[in-house]
């Protein structure tokens, strides 16, 4: 059984753990968001700037089957930001703006 993966605030909140966060894929659909292996891993395996709902993929590139919506322009009111609705905040100027997915992951691939 896997460890819950922890939430941020913006989290749909579709279950206990962050089902987004699990789903979202790296650009080239290979590996886990926040685990690329391919040449983009430099980029893709960085959290910065505003970021979908589960915090595993820039604004704008989700990859996880809330990818429709969330990658639509917001309407109305945005956050400081401009790519996310003022309500739902996602980058360092969020309450909880430092927030990574990977936050609570052991990575047991590295340890002996």
């Amino acid at each position: 059984m896997s460890a819950p993966v922890a939430k941020a605030s913006t989290c749909c909140g579709k279950s206990a753990e962050c089902i987004c966060a699990k789903q979202a894929t790296c650009s080239c659909g290979k590996q886990s968001a926040l685990h690329c292996t391919c040449d983009k891993a430099n980029s893709e395996n960085a959290v910065a700037g505003p970021r979908c709902s589960c915090r595993a993929r820039p604004a704008g590139q989700c990859t996880c089957d809330r990818a429709s919506t969330e990658n639509q322009k917001p309407t109305g009111n945005a956050c400081a930001c401009g790519t996310r609705p003022a309500d739902a905040c996602t980058c360092e100027k969020a309450a909880d703006g430092g927030f990574k997915p990977t936050d609570l992951e052991t990575d047991f691939t590295t340890k002996n």
